[in-house]
């Protein structure tokens, strides 16, 4: 199996160059890499009905004669029409294909085939519009359907698949060992691969996933495990001394219960001996940028280099701003390096942190560049987790020589989905908001009470305070979602013509969009209409308000994100939610948000309506891609993968064992895709 990863996808019959780059471009670059590339689903072909019978709307399967073959004939627009005719046996119906000459070749008159596809209906006819079509005498029961692209359909996909089950060996090794299949109920790694491209049942169709998401699963917390055992290797930068209690008297509140334990597990970490490797978890407004600052104030106080890297120049600059006093009146020199740093003052910074004169760097992407040296980094921050993917933090970590490392999210996550995604890391929760922080009440209402919410939002700004509002487009699009451009013209000559309007959206250059933010936060700007580029970085206590528009379009993690931007001062404050949406998800979300401001019961309901994606967009936290396995329907397996993994580790450390060699080569090929990707 291993040697067929080397072999070129183009080596197979019927795959040309041409093709090749087609397979490339959906990540199947060898023959090995094929049998990997699984159906995203099946069409039963196995209960055949009538077109009088078939469901409406749905695909189905009918077994017809067919009667008279399609004839062509041109229709506007320049394409062909081609219409036939078949029987299936209690009736006539149309066959319909567009553009498709080929379609002349496939079919006979006379001949009986299965035909799937929708059936639709008017007064005069029934027809099947390009149906997919399987001669009856060997049809399949179960048929593949493929994830495509331009030029390669499923079906070409379908059959070089059976070319490259030609050359996998009758006998292939299997990663996973015996005894192992046997105590959890697995088939071998053949039959798997044979059943899951070509099931004979939807029964072996499962029990082929089931082995596949089984082995994806296990290799995969093989892997996490493994990086969080050589984190636990003696750390060159072990801390002597604790500093945090001095720097959190340098503050002008007292930190939460919760944030002091946070970094007690932490310093713990550090002043063990092992390098620590640590993800805070917290809600908005949970105080994580002041646990982060009390570690690296003590690593910094230790005679250590200490590197924050966030996602965006307006979190990086804020963080800048209000670290600055605290580090800087402590003797610590603190610098900020972002993409738009001008250049003398970026060779200033680049030279006195490799001459360890800069004992404190924030920063962007740009601490990433090859340039920046650093003299002794001993603990690397990473802020907004979700951000930023496995490679990106490696990159920065690979600056020093093996750093403590900690990472922060402000996406909550259930604690048991958190343990096994972040399988690397040790998790510190904080389940404790500051004193004062409010609760923010929120609304969920729909686009005809506009007016009554801009009544509402006049008697806010009148009272002295300010308001968001949040597009999910820049310009006007055909869906006639809410743009920012249009919104602030309709603001200023229409619904708030007598107040401060302004504008930020990504497309915007850094320099424009610290002005329009300093502004807002001044108090200068009344209402600010952005994308969600707001979702971080802003922390405006006189901001009241939050109304976002299209509110459907969000998951409920990042509507909670963006509520979090209000409440942050001693005023109550308020998330209006618009949306017309009726289906039954969107409704349940909007729900969700009226009924609690909890980030971690959010996070449940996200999980639970929307599977994994909020939390880890299609590159799932930067963790290597999944092919079959999915975070939120697999959890069961996601456990019992786990535990495998551990028996496996408690035997093998290292994985050198003949019978672990196949585990290893594929955490390996799992783990490379990362990098690669």
């Amino acid at each position: 199996m291993a040697s067929l990863y080397r072999k070129d996808i183009h080596t197979l019959k019927g795959v040309g160059e041409q093709r090749a780059r087609l397979f490339q471009k959906l990540g199947v670059p060898s023959v090995g890499a094929l049998l990997r590339y699984y159906p995203r689903a099946y069409e039963d072909l196995s209960h055949p009905c009538t077109v009088r019978s078939a469901p409406e709307g749905m695909a189905c399967a009918v077994r017809a004669l067919v009667t008279q073959l399609p004839a062509a004939a041109p229709i506007r627009g320049g394409m062909t029409l081609y219409k036939g005719k078949a029987n299936d046996g209690e009736g006539e119906f149309d066959l319909v294909f567009f553009n498709n000459p080929y379609v002349t070749r496939l079919l006979k008159e006379g001949e009986t085939y299965i035909f799937y596809g929708k059936v639709s209906a008017d007064f005069l006819r029934i027809q099947m519009a390009a149906p997919e079509i399987f001669p009856a005498e060997n049809c399949p029961a179960i048929h593949p359907v493929y994830g495509q692209t331009h030029g390669l359909s499923s079906r070409i996909i379908e059959n070089s698949v059976k070319e490259a089950m030609l050359l996998l060996p009758k006998t292939i090794r299997d990663p996973i060992p015996a005894g192992m299949r046997q105590r959890y109920s697995l088939c071998g790694l053949r039959e798997a691969l044979e059943n899951i491209h070509f099931p004979a049942s939807t029964e072996v169709a499962g029990a082929a996933r089931r082995r596949l998401i089984f082995e994806e699963l296990l290799v995969l917390q093989l892997g996490l495990f493994l990086m969080k055992h050589r984190n636990m290797k003696k750390s060159p930068f072990q801390i002597k001394k604790d500093f945090s209690d001095e720097f959190f008297s340098l503050l002008p509140y007292s930190p939460t219960e919760a944030q002091r334990r946070a970094v007690r597990e932490s310093m713990a970490d550090m002043m063990g001996g092992k390098i620590m490797s640590r993800l805070i978890q917290g809600d908005v407004g949970s105080g994580k940028t002041a646990v982060a600052a009390a570690l690296c104030y003590s690593a910094a106080k230790n005679g250590f280099q200490a590197a924050l890297m966030v996602p965006t120049e307006v979190l990086a600059r804020q963080h800048y701003h209000s670290m600055k006093k605290v580090f800087e009146g402590a003797g610590i020199h603190t610098a900020l390096l972002t993409g738009s740093t001008p250049a003398a003052q970026k060779r200033q910074i680049l030279s006195e942190l490799a001459n360890g004169r800069i004992s404190f760097l924030i920063g962007t992407h740009a601490l990433l560049s090859a340039n920046v040296i650093f003299h002794r980094l001993g603990l690397v921050v990473t802020d907004e987790q979700h951000r930023f993917g496995v490679a990106q933090r490696a990159a920065l970590s690979a600056k020093g020589r093996n750093p403590h490392t900690l990472v922060m999210s402000a996406t909550p996550i259930p604690r048991t989905l958190a343990l096994m995604i972040y399988g690397d890391l040790d998790i510190s929760m904080l389940d404790e908001l500051p004193p004062g922080r409010q609760k923010i009440l929120t609304y969920a209402v729909t686009s005809d009470k506009r007016h009554r919410v801009f009544t509402f939002i006049k008697k806010q700004i009148d009272s002295g305070h300010q308001c968001y509002i949040i597009c999910p487009m820049i310009d006007d699009d055909k869906n006639g979602m809410a743009s920012v451009k249009r919104y602030v013209e309709k603001l200023k000559s229409e619904w708030l013509p007598r107040y401060s309007i302004d504008a930020l959206h990504g497309r915007m250059k850094p320099k424009e969009k610290e002005s329009v933010m300093q502004h807002f936060s001044q108090g200068k700007v009344n209402v600010l209409v952005s994308t969600t580029v707001v979702e971080v970085g802003i922390d405006v206590p006189n901001a009241t308000v939050m109304l976002i528009e299209n509110a459907e379009r969000y998951g409920l993690s990042q509507l909670h994100q963006l509520r979090g931007r209000v409440g942050r001062g001693k005023s109550q404050s308020y998330c209006i939610l618009i949306s017309d949406a009726q289906n039954g998800e969107a409704t349940e979300r909007m729900k969700t948000m009226c009924k609690t401001n909890d980030g971690f019961k959010i996070a449940d309901a996200d999980l639970k309506l929307r599977g994994p994606g909020d939390f880890f967009g299609n590159r799932q936290h930067g963790l290597p891609p999944l092919k079959i396995a999915d975070m939120a329907t697999d959890m069961g397996c996601l456990n019992r993968a786990q535990e495998a993994a551990r028996e496996i580790l408690a035997e093998d450390p290292d994985l050198t064992s003949p019978e672990h060699r196949g585990l290893h080569a594929e955490m390996l090929q799992l783990f490379n895709s990362v990098e690669r990707s």
